[in-house]
C-alpha cells in the first residue's frame, strides 16, 4: 500500500501541476502553488514517517472539497479534472488509512 500511496500522491501533484498551468489555467497560475503542501509530504511518505501519513489523510479532505466545488461549478475539461482530482484524493486517503492499520497492527511505534 505504500507503492500505492506514493504513486497516488505523484499522479495528484502531476495533475494539479499540469491542471493549473497548462491545461485549464484559472487566472495566472497562482493556482499551481497549492501543491507544495502535497510536495511537503512526500519526503515524509519516503521515509515512512507515520504522522505524515496521519496528516495527509487529513490534508487529502481540502482537495476533495476543492474538486467536489469545481466539478460542480465547472464545465468541459476543468470538472473532468476536478473528477480526477477526487478520485485521487479517495484512492489516497484509501491507501493511507490501510498503511496506516496494517502498521499498528504489526505493533510499529507510533513515533513521530
Amino acid at each position: 500500500m505504500r507503492a500505492v500511496a506514493l504513486a497516488t500522491l505523484l499522479a495528484l501533484i502531476a495533475l494539479c501541476l499540469a491542471w493549473e498551468l497548462w491545461l485549464a489555467p484559472t487566472g495566472s497560475g497562482t493556482l499551481a502553488l497549492k501543491v507544495l503542501p502535497l510536495v511537503l509530504c512526500l519526503a515524509g511518505l519516503l521515509r515512512h514517517r507515520m504522522v505524515i501519513y496521519r496528516w495527509l489523510s487529513l490534508l487529502l479532505w481540502l482537495y476533495v472539497t476543492e474538486g467536489l466545488v469545481r466539478a460542480t461549478s465547472e464545465r468541459g475539461l476543468g470538472q473532468q479534472l476536478a473528477v480526477a482530482e477526487v478520485v485521487l484524493c479517495l484512492v489516497l486517503f484509501g491507501a493511507c488509512g490501510f498503511y496506516i492499520r496494517r502498521r499498528l497492527r504489526n505493533g510499529a511505534e507510533v513515533v513521530a
